[in-house]
């Protein structure tokens, strides 16, 4: 039985999509209920940034569809440390801000690492204790991004397995030199989609596109996926997913 599959793009306040995927005349506050009627998710980026009030999220929770799913990029605060097992209170902090008030709308939470962090097998395994499996009677999956060569050892497949967390795979041509990781680590796969150009209407061609669903439609075979189609040529991201949820569905 396959997992369900939930595909979108990084945030939903974007400038240049407004004539081009919002309709002309959408008032601001309505775009991510337009958003959620063509997506399936979104990962919310801000939170890399900043903090949101509980209301922000409870907000988000009611301005979205049944069905529709969150996922959450993780503080830099949390990530960019130089000791990543002593960091704690940063995650409790990022972690209580009032992000389970999404309720079943909650998906993975995306640790995202710089590439000059490297991978220390000791301190990403006291990272990895750190990680609660559930906060407020919610469960938290957790996802890591990693942009160092030096992580694409079986030693970090290992780890990720061993904390059921999944490994983001990452494609971007722009950075050729980020590894591609293609591991089923966790009950979920979560990929971000950067390659999209803006002189192809749907950010890919219909060949690339293809290529895309179908390794899409194999991980599902193992369990849920959370796709996204991320930075790249931004104003065609969410015809990209558009394109891409027809192909799977």
């Amino acid at each position: 039985m396959s997992g369900a599959i939930h595909i979108g793009v990084g945030g939903w306040t974007y400038e240049p999509w407004r004539g081009v995927f919002y309709p002309d005349g959408l008032v601001q506050k309505r775009e991510l209920e337009y958003a959620a009627s063509k997506l399936g998710s979104i990962e919310i980026n801000g939170t890399y940034y900043s903090t949101f009030k509980p209301d922000s999220w409870r907000k988000w929770r009611d301005e979205t569809p049944d069905g529709f799913v969150f996922s959450v990029k993780a503080s830099r605060y949390c990530t960019n440390r130089k000791v990543l097992s002593e960091g704690g209170e940063s995650f409790d902090r990022f972690l209580s801000q009032g992000l389970t008030e999404l309720g079943d709308k909650l998906g993975p939470i995306n640790w995202q690492f710089m590439a000059t962090k490297k991978f220390d097998p000791e301190d990403f395994e006291g990272f990895l204790k750190l990680l609660p499996k559930e906060k407020d009677g919610l469960r938290l999956r957790h996802a890591l991004e990693v942009r160092n060569p030096g992580f694409d050892v079986p030693q970090f497949h290992d780890l990720a397995a061993k904390y059921g967390a999944a490994i983001v795979y990452a494609e971007d041509d722009e950075a050729p030199e980020w590894p591609r990781i293609d591991q089923d680590t966790g009950d979920f796969r979560y990929a971000r989609l950067m390659s999209s150009r803006e002189d192809e209407p749907s950010g890919m061609t219909a060949a690339e596109l293809d290529a895309v669903a179908d390794r899409v439609k194999g991980w599902s075979t193992t369990g849920e996926v959370f796709a996204y189609f991320i930075a790249g040529a931004k104003v065609r991201n969410p015809a990209a997913a558009m394109a891409l949820i027809e192909r799977v569905s």
